[in-house]
């Protein structure tokens, strides 16, 4: 007999986080893991919430448990798996019956899947903050019919992170890809901005010599500010952590080669495609893979020379340089974001974008409160240009260039931070240099330019080149 509101796919870590989250909250949930096993171990470890917790042993089951019309999440690996898992409930599932992917899925699959007449209906949704935020309340962005969402909304806003106002951070994004498309970019921020915190970080060991603790004490103050964040509060733990092997700073024994699971790149390679400027992900996305490559940078340094060297900066410079650095690495995000928005005809809301990321995620942080207002106040204007961030960017940008010139001056790796504020420049700058560039295309390639005195004359007079 049927007695589930909902139903839940997949009890990994994240699957099996949320649906703990949606039985606390009190909706009745049903469960279904190919490994039956894993199934049984789930329910049995439920506690107090297992009378909300229906475990199934098969496909067929767990549809017969929930209450038509059905709703299925699904927490299974992007890709094939997801296909797999929708040709299996195809003949299990009535038409008005809906499956929601809450996977890291590509939002163009998400798209493909959405315009591929399936016999249920289907819903794309991204999920953010960990498996503490799938467990006590993610950020979470849907994707797909205002209709689907609305009809399981009331359980996505229930179970969601609460910003300082009370405000779920749930929110449908657009049609199809949409939430995922979202989710993307949120993970592309991420990258950047972990990237320049680890680059913050660098200098302070490496350029001004200090210790693990000292630098935590540094970010713990960071957190009391500006910079108040997720990131940066968990950077301070991390750097005051302690090994329990050997007692050492736990961030001095952990091998310098970052993993990915490839939302940041998928993030960088959609922005060529959208002709979206967004060079702190794609250095952030770089870094990473350079990381990767250890015994060619253990090569490198006996080749070429030893680590970088000292600098004379503050942790206040180093403050500065990371608030101008986040605040150029937002804007080129929310810029990429309303790009997609006109290109796929999605009508994405940036300021309700910003509000959702507020709680729940990985990048949420006291600034996006600011952002959430520049964006309503006016959604068509870069970041910078609005008052209040172009405020905190001239007090920040002395400190940035600061940071920026001694440590690559030293020999510091800053590729996030350098590349904000190249951008910056390029993005300040009335008359750059493309006219080179558009003269170098028209004497080789004959493409033609662009005069400033409106003269109709698109060629110079070198001629063909041959």
């Amino acid at each position: 007999m049927a007695q589930a509101e909902i139903g839940l796919i997949g009890l990994g870590t994240m699957g099996a986080a949320l649906a703990m989250n949606i039985a606390e909250k009190g909706f009745p949930i049903a469960v279904w893991n190919r490994t039956t096993e894993v199934t049984h171990r789930f329910a049995a470890q439920a506690g107090d919430l297992a009378p909300r917790v229906i475990p199934t042993d098969s496909l067929q089951a767990l549809v017969q448990a929930i209450t038509p019309p059905r709703a299925i999440i699904l927490m299974v690996p992007a890709g094939q798996a997801v296909d797999d898992q929708l040709q299996a409930l195809a003949p299990l599932l009535d038409a008005d019956d809906l499956v929601i992917d809450a996977g890291n899925a590509d939002f163009h699959d998400t798209n493909r899947r959405a315009a591929a007449g399936l016999p249920f209906r289907f819903l794309g949704m991204g999920v953010s903050g960990g498996e503490e935020g799938a467990r006590h309340g993610p950020a979470i962005m849907g994707g797909g019919d205002a209709a689907d969402w609305d009809r399981v909304a009331h359980v996505m806003t229930a179970i969601s992170a609460k910003a300082d106002d009370g405000t779920p951070c749930a929110a449908r994004m657009g049609d199809a890809g949409a939430g995922h498309f979202v989710k993307m970019v949120h993970n592309g921020i991420e990258y950047a901005d972990m990237q320049m915190i680890a680059e913050a970080y660098g200098l302070m060991r490496d350029g001004l010599t200090l210790e693990a603790p000292a630098i935590s004490d540094i970010f713990a103050d960071w957190n009391r500010g500006t910079l108040s964040s997720y990131l940066i509060e968990i950077s301070a733990k991390v750097t005051a952590a302690r090994d329990p092997h050997t007692g050492a700073a736990m961030p001095d024994v952990i091998l310098d080669r970052a993993g990915q699971k490839g939302t940041g790149r998928w993030t960088a390679i959609e922005a060529q495609h959208l002709s979206a400027p967004i060079p702190v992900i794609e250095a952030a996305v770089m870094a990473r893979n350079v990381s990767a490559r250890l015994d060619e940078r253990q090569a490198g340094q006996a080749r070429f020379g030893a680590a970088p060297g000292a600098v004379d900066l503050t942790p206040d410079d180093l403050e500065q340089a990371l608030i101008a650095g986040k605040i150029l690495c937002y804007a080129q995000g929310f810029t990429m974001i309303a790009g997609a928005s006109e290109r796929f005809g999605w009508t994405l809301d940036l300021p309700e974008i910003a509000r959702v990321w507020r709680a729940g995620c990985i990048i949420r942080s006291t600034m996006l409160n600011d952002m959430a207002d520049a964006l309503a106040d006016d959604p068509a204007r870069n970041l910078i240009m609005a008052p209040f961030f172009a405020d905190l960017i001239e007090g920040a940008l002395p400190g940035l260039r600061r940071v920026v010139s001694q440590g690559i001056a030293a020999g510091h790796a800053l590729p996030a931070l350098a590349s904000g504020l190249m951008w910056f420049d390029m993005m300040r700058t009335a008359r750059g240099t493309a006219n080179m560039i558009q003269a170098q295309r028209d004497f080789f390639g004959a493409h033609g330019f662009q005069r400033l005195d409106g003269i109709d004359d698109p060629h110079g007079p070198w001629g063909s080149a041959t």
